[in-house]
Parts: C-alpha cells; sequence; structure tokens
C-alpha cells in the first residue's frame, strides 16, 4: 500500500473564514449563557431572595479548575481565565447588586487591575482613600473591597474584629501574573472548595518560630505581609476559626480572616 499524500496546509483566507466561523458561534453562545444569567435573577426574585448578591466563591473556583482541566492546550490558563471571569462578573451584574471598592495606597494602579482581572469589567469601581472606606463599602449590599498588601498598612488586621467580612480571593489568581498583592474581601460565605490557602493573623513577633510551631502541628504556610505588630500568613489548606492547631500557636492575639482557592495554574 502507498503513503497517504500529506494533507496540504489551509490557505490563509480559509483559516480567517474558519474564524469568522467561530467567532459567530462563540457570540451566540455568549448570548444564550448572559440570557440565562437575566433568567437566574428572575427566578430568584420570584423565590423571593431577588437583589440578594448572587457571589459565590467556591462555585467560581470550581468551575474555573473544570474549565482550566478541560481545555486544550493551545488555549493559555490566562486567555480561559480572562474570558470566564468576565462572563461571570457580567452574570452578577445581572442578578443583583455589585460594585467594587479598591484601595491600593501607593500600588493603586496594580491593585485596580488586579480588581478587573478578578471581576472583569461589569461592575461598578470606585478608589477608596483609605481602607476604611473599602472596607465599609465591603459592608453593604452587592459590595467587595479590593485592597493591597502594602508594606505601611496592616488593613487585614483589622477584619479580626469584623466577624461578618471575609477574605474570600486572592489577587491575582494565576501565580503567572505575579505573586499575591491584593485581597478581595466581603460579606460572603468561605468555604473548602478543593485546592484552598486560609488566611490567617497573629501577634507572634519572630516569623521563623511560628512557621516552625505550626508546621509541627502539621500546618503548612508563609507570610504575606507584616506590619504595626502583626503578621498575615497563608496558610496551605482550609482551616476554620476554631482550629486547635491554630489555637496552639505562638502569639496572644490570633484568628483566622478567610480562605481563597489556590493558584489555578500551580
Amino acid at each position: 500500500m502507498g503513503a497517504h499524500a500529506p494533507t496540504p496546509p489551509l490557505s490563509l483566507d480559509a483559516i480567517r473564514a474558519r474564524i469568522d466561523v467561530l467567532d459567530g458561534e462563540m457570540l451566540a453562545l455568549v448570548g444564550e449563557r448572559a440570557a440565562l444569567a437575566k433568567a437566574v435573577a428572575e427566578a430568584k426574585k420570584a423565590a423571593g431572595d431577588g437583589g440578594k448578591f448572587g457571589l459565590r466563591p467556591v462555585r467560581e473556583a470550581q468551575i474555573m479548575r473544570r474549565l482550566l482541566a478541560a481545555r486544550d492546550p493551545a488555549a493559555s490558563p490566562a486567555l480561559v481565565v480572562r474570558i470566564w471571569r468576565e462572563i461571570i462578573g457580567d452574570s452578577l451584574s445581572q442578578q443583583g447588586p455589585f460594585h467594587l471598592s479598591v484601595w491600593g495606597g501607593k500600588l493603586e494602579s496594580r491593585a485596580v487591575e488586579l480588581a478587573r482581572l478578578r471581576f472583569g469589567v461589569a461592575p461598578k469601581l470606585a478608589l477608596a482613600d483609605k481602607p476604611e472606606q473599602a472596607l465599609a463599602a465591603a459592608k453593604t449590599l452587592g459590595g467587595v473591597g479590593v485592597l493591597a498588601l502594602t508594606p505601611d498598612s496592616s488593613w487585614w488586621g483589622r477584619l479580626l474584629a469584623e466577624p461578618t467580612l471575609k477574605v474570600f480571593a486572592t489577587l491575582p489568581c494565576l501565580t503567572a501574573w505575579g505573586p499575591t498583592a491584593a485581597l478581595a474581601v466581603a460579606q460572603v460565605e468561605v468555604g473548602p472548595s478543593g485546592a484552598d490557602q486560609t488566611l490567617w493573623v497573629t501577634d507572634a513577633p519572630d516569623i521563623g518560630k511560628t512557621i516552625e510551631a505550626l508546621s509541627r502541628d502539621g500546618v503548612a504556610g508563609g507570610p504575606l505581609a507584616q506590619h504595626g505588630g502583626l503578621t498575615l500568613y497563608a496558610l496551605a489548606g482550609y482551616y476554620q476559626h476554631d482550629d486547635a492547631r491554630l489555637a496552639r500557636a505562638p502569639g496572644r492575639l490570633h484568628g483566622v480572616i478567610g480562605a481563597a482557592p489556590e493558584p489555578f495554574d500551580l
């Protein structure tokens, strides 16, 4: 049997024609999904849940992991994340109030960039002059505070006295976009998504001894920020606020202030 002749490559015109077809199909699917988001809003309204904040961090993380696991290698994780973050953000805006308050200090432009990468362009965004303003906005209906981790502020320590506010995301969500530079805070339920990090604050002064003590109890983690006698740690895994292993850790004042999915490209 003779060898089959190789398939000739598509011409540039044929490739462009196929792209045009795919663009049309994608646009139709995006429109269908947006219509379903409106249907969800109507269903919630009929059930008496209209106007409530629809943010569900655990479900979003599970959706992103499923999509990234199923993606074609030709589509980078960054491409998939950007597309679906925009879609999810628009869907949340369709379902009820949704607005961002961003405090970045000297890193304001980076904080705004991270907020848009995480939540898309649909929600309204306001800049906060002080961390307190962003935290106050996060306590309003549909509010999310995005606050930078800066060397001159320990705003995150205030969450120890704000039991209704929780950190639910570390930004950015891909290591390819850089190290953790901001946190997202809201009045929202947090829980285990399958691969998480817990945000924990302590006044123990010695980072090395704290890490060693945690390690002896099977807890792994490292510092994200330090200021004003407090240190913020990211602990590998999901821990409840009353976990005995954290209660035995060094320091007189410490506590869990939230949990977030690990970066999706770890």
